[in-house]
């Protein structure tokens, strides 16, 4: 490695830096690279200060899909690059990297890491719109992606497929790194609180992630007579067109059948008040980090199956798998961990085992240092 490398990471909001990419920034940091981070201005900015990290602000607006202002996103991307002067940049997340990676040829950026989180909306719809749309960002991915001194991280293998498949990057181009990992140290096994048990959906509070799913297979289990709760934990998103309204989670939240328990940090301990996590996302995800979590803290999850979600769960080991936007099967799957109690256990034991050898932090950060290496060298 050059000494005192500067390392850019770019990214479309802080408060997913800091919540998913903190450890590598420590780690880079760590090994003597000087660290900047650009993002969206927003509440969580003062963190990445508070971490000795250099921040720049980055004109991107998430939802946005005005040519002008992609085109003014791209510009200032380039102006950034040849004003920092980075060695290595690291783009987080789709348009980050769509944006970044072409902005990173042009400004002639030596080193680039493209890393998706997941392939979101883009490829999970097929409306004409939406396909009109995906071809013109893989054409605009190939000329990005085109760069001769590149690693893109994908999270799980279909996704990887994906682009591959469409002749939009080279297999050798391609890594491999098993979502954001979890330090197993803080999400550690709680003994199950007592019954009735309690199953949680942790998410941003998108349709896409299932929420309309998982309040129909609450209510059908409710019709049933089954006696367990039902909580959404998260917040709605007013800039996402697919946000979930808080005026419906206020609804749900008094009058049923869920709970809305809103944003929270203290994640280990929603866990250790939770019995099963759910995930009924037909969203492309990486791999979702909230499900890593839920297995850490040995709780037996139910998701679809669906890239990145089916990568945690072995289906009848640390959870089950269910078709996507099918809350008759989600339902039949949640009654399965509802009445059960050994079962639970069972599964949550497998779970925390799996984290252990495959998604552990360690593991996330010493891999995308060896990325960095590889480039560096």
């Amino acid at each position: 490695m050059f000494n005192r490398s500067l390392l850019l990471f770019v990214a479309n909001r802080a408060e997913f830096f800091v919540s998913h990419r903190l450890p590598i920034a420590h780690a880079a940091q760590e090994r003597g690279y000087e660290v900047h981070v650009a993002t969206p201005e927003d509440p969580y900015v003062p963190d990445l200060k508070a971490h000795d990290l250099i921040w720049h602000e980055l004109e991107l607006e998430g939802k946005s899909l005005n040519p002008l202002q992609e085109l003014r996103t791209i510009i200032h991307l380039i102006q950034l690059y040849r004003e920092v002067a980075p060695d290595l940049v690291h783009h987080i997340a789709f348009k980050g990297v769509l944006y970044g990676s072409i902005a990173a040829r042009i400004a002639r950026v030596p080193r680039v890491v493209n890393a998706f989180t997941g392939l979101g909306h883009l490829f999970s719809n097929d409306t004409v719109k939406i396909r009109l749309v995906r071809w013109v960002v893989l054409q605009a991915s190939r000329f990005g992606f085109g760069h001769p001194n590149s690693r893109t991280i994908f999270q799980n293998p279909d996704n990887v497929d994906e682009f591959v498949d469409r002749g939009v990057l080279d297999r050798e181009q391609v890594r491999l790194i098993k979502g954001s990992g979890v330090d197993v140290t803080t999400f550690d096994p709680a003994p199950q609180p007592p019954d009735p048990p309690v199953v949680i959906l942790a998410s941003r509070l998108v349709w896409d992630k299932g929420v309309g799913e998982f309040v129909e297979a609450a209510r059908l289990l409710e019709k049933k007579g089954i006696e367990a709760r039902f909580a959404l934990v998260g917040k709605s998103d007013p800039l996402n067109p697919n946000a979930v309204p808080e005026d419906q989670l206020n609804a749900w939240d008094e009058n049923g059948p869920v709970e809305w328990w809103g944003f929270r940090e203290d994640m280990p301990s929603v866990f250790a008040n939770a019995h099963a996590v759910c995930l009924p996302s037909y969203y492309r995800e990486g791999i979702p980090k909230v499900l890593i979590e839920a297995a850490a803290c040995e709780r037996p999850i139910v998701t679809t199956d669906m890239p990145g979600c089916r990568e945690i769960v072995h289906d009848g080991e640390n959870g089950f798998l269910v078709p996507p936007q099918d809350a008759t099967a989600l339902a039949e799957a949640l009654l399965k961990v509802l009445t059960s109690p050994d079962r639970r256990r069972q599964m949550g034991a497998r779970g925390r085992q799996i984290v252990q050898e495959e998604f552990s932090l360690e593991r996330v950060v010493r891999d995308t240092m060896s990325v960095y290496d590889e480039l560096l060298e």
